[in-house]
C-alpha cells in the first residue's frame, strides 16, 4: 500500500473551499480509525513493542500502515502538487531566459521539450487532487518524474556543446529535490533515483564529448550524492514513523488519564456507601433543574429509629439497611431522569421532575410499603421490629429560591415523624404554622 510519509501530527489541516468535503471526510476516516486503534490492546502493543527497538528498524504494518497513510496523505499530496507547480515555473524561466541568452536557433530547438514539461506537471497535479487507488498516485508520479526529466536531458541534447552538461546537472537537482520532499514509499523514491543516475549515465555515453573516464567519475560522483540523499529521505521516513507512533502512545495516555478524571469526578459525587448521588451530585441536579424550568417533588426520607438499629445491632448491621434502602429508593425512581441522594447519615432525599403531587405521593407510598416489606430487623424501633421509614413530600416549581422546597419536604418529614413514623406526608401551607418550625417565604 501506498505510505505517505512526513506527516506533521497534531497540526491544524488546511483547506480550500472547492475541497472541504473531501478533506474532511478524510479527516473524520483517519480520527476514527485512531480512535478505534485506543481501544484495542492488541494495536497499542504493537505499537509499544515497535517504539521499545531502534528507529531504523520501524516497519509500519496493517492497520497501523493504513492510519498512517490516512493521516499523512494531505500533507504529502500538497507538498507533490506545489513541486509540480514549482517545475512548471522553472521551466518556463529557463524558456524564456534562452531567448535571451543563447541563439535563436538553439532557443528554438529547446523549446519543444519544454513546452512538453508543462501538459505532464498537470497531469501529476490533477491526479494528486484528491485520493485515489495507490497504484494510479505511484503510477502518475513516476510517469510524470520520468517524463520531466527526460525532457531536461532532451533540452541539453537539443542545445548541445557545453550546455548538455548544465541540463544534465538542472536533471539531477530536480530528481534530488523530489526525492527529499516527496513523502513516498521508500521503494519509489529509489526508482526515481536510479532513472535519474542512469538517465545521466545514458545520456553522456550517447552524446557527451568527454572520455568514458570522466564519464564515469561524473556518474559516480552524482551517484554517490544521490544515494546519500536516498539515505536522508529513508531517515526521514523513520522518523515520521516513529513520531506518529508516538502520537498514538501520547492520545491513548491521555484518553487513559481522561477515562481516569472522570472515574474520580464520578467517584466524589457518589456516596461510598450506598452508590446514590451524594450532596455534590444533588447541588449539581437542582442547578440544571432550576435552569431547566418546570415543577419538581421533592421527597425526603429518613430510616425510623436508625440510631436503635445501630447501637443494637452495630454499624455494620446498619451500613447493610442504608445499602437496601438506597437500592429500594433507585428500584422506584427512573434512572435516567430522578436523583436519589444520600442527604446525611439515615436520610436520603428524592427528586422526581415533572411529576405532579399525586404522582409523587404514589412514589412515595410505593417506597414506604416496600422498604417495611423488606424486614430489615431493628427489634428496639418505636414502630414495628423491622426497618420503617418516614417521608415528607413537596412538589413546586423549580424557579422559587434555594431549598425552599427542601425546607418543606422538611417540614413534611417532621410531621410524619410525629404523627407516628412509618407515614409518608405532603407538604401543605398548614403544616408551617402547626409545627412552627420554619419561616418560607
Amino acid at each position: 500500500m501506498w505510505r505517505f510519509v512526513d506527516a506533521q501530527i497534531g497540526r491544524k489541516p488546511q483547506s480550500s473551499p472547492s475541497h472541504d468535503g473531501q478533506k474532511t471526510s478524510v479527516t473524520s476516516s483517519s480520527q476514527q480509525l485512531l480512535e478505534r486503534f485506543l481501544s484495542n490492546p492488541v494495536v497499542m502493543a504493537q505499537v509499544e513493542q515497535l517504539l521499545s527497538g531502534r528507529t531504523r528498524d520501524i516497519h509500519l504494518k496493517g492497520e497501523i500502515r493504513r492510519a498512517f497513510e490516512q493521516r499523512s496523505w494531505r500533507s504529502a499530496a500538497s507538498i507533490i502538487r506545489s513541486w509540480m507547480v514549482f517545475v512548471i515555473l522553472l521551466d518556463l524561466l529557463l524558456l524564456a531566459l534562452s531567448f535571451f541568452l543563447l541563439s535563436r536557433d538553439t532557443a528554438l530547438a529547446i523549446t519543444a521539450p519544454s513546452l512538453v514539461i508543462i501538459p505532464a506537471a498537470l497531469g501529476v497535479r490533477q491526479i494528486w487532487k484528491k485520493r485515489r487507488p495507490d497504484r494510479a498516485l505511484g503510477s502518475a508520479l513516476l510517469g510524470g518524474m520520468a517524463v520531466i526529466l527526460l525532457c531536461v536531458c532532451w533540452m541539453g541534447v537539443a542545445a548541445g556543446g557545453p550546455l548538455l552538461n548544465r541540463y544534465l546537472h538542472v536533471m539531477l537537482s530536480v530528481a534530488i529535490t523530489g526525492v527529499v520532499i516527496f513523502s513516498i514509499p521508500f521503494r519509489q523514491t529509489v526508482a526515481i533515483a536510479a532513472f535519474a543516475v542512469s538517465l545521466f549515465f545514458a545520456t553522456q555515453i550517447a552524446f557527451s564529448t568527454e572520455s568514458v573516464g570522466m564519464i564515469l567519475f561524473g556518474v559516480l560522483f552524482f551517484g554517490s550524492g544521490m544515494a546519500a540523499t536516498v539515505l536522508g529521505r529513508r531517515t526521514m521516513n523513520k522518523l515520521a514513523y516513529k513520531a506518529f507512533l508516538l502520537e498514538l502512545r501520547d492520545r491513548q495516555r491521555l484518553s487513559d488519564l481522561a477515562r481516569s478524571n472522570r472515574r474520580l469526578e464520578q467517584l466524589s459525587k457518589i456516596d461510598g456507601l450506598t452508590g446514590v448521588a451524594n450532596r455534590h451530585l444533588l447541588r449539581e441536579r437542582l442547578e440544571d433543574l432550576r435552569q431547566a424550568g418546570g415543577t419538581v417533588a421533592i421527597l425526603m426520607c429518613d430510616i425510623d429509629d436508625f440510631k436503635a438499629l445501630n447501637d443494637h445491632l452495630g454499624h455494620l448491621d446498619g451500613d447493610r439497611c442504608l445499602v437496601d434502602v438506597a437500592r429500594i429508593l433507585t428500584n422506584f425512581t427512573r434512572s435516567e431522569l430522578d436523583c436519589v441522594a444520600r442527604f446525611g447519615g439515615e436520610e436520603f432525599l428524592v427528586l422526581l421532575p415533572g411529576v405532579t403531587e399525586a404522582d409523587a405521593m404514589a412514589v412515595a407510598e410505593r417506597i414506604r410499603a416496600a422498604v417495611a416489606a423488606a424486614a430489615h430487623p431493628n427489634p428496639l424501633s418505636r414502630v414495628t421490629p423491622v426497618v420503617t421509614i418516614s417521608i415528607g413530600v413537596a412538589v413546586g416549581s423549580t424557579t422559587l429560591p434555594d431549598n425552599v422546597l427542601q425546607k418543606r419536604a422538611d417540614v413534611a418529614l417532621y410531621d410524619a415523624k410525629r404523627t407516628g413514623r412509618n407515614q409518608v406526608r405532603l407538604w401543605i401551607p398548614a403544616l408551617d404554622s402547626r409545627n412552627a418550625l420554619y419561616n418560607v417565604a
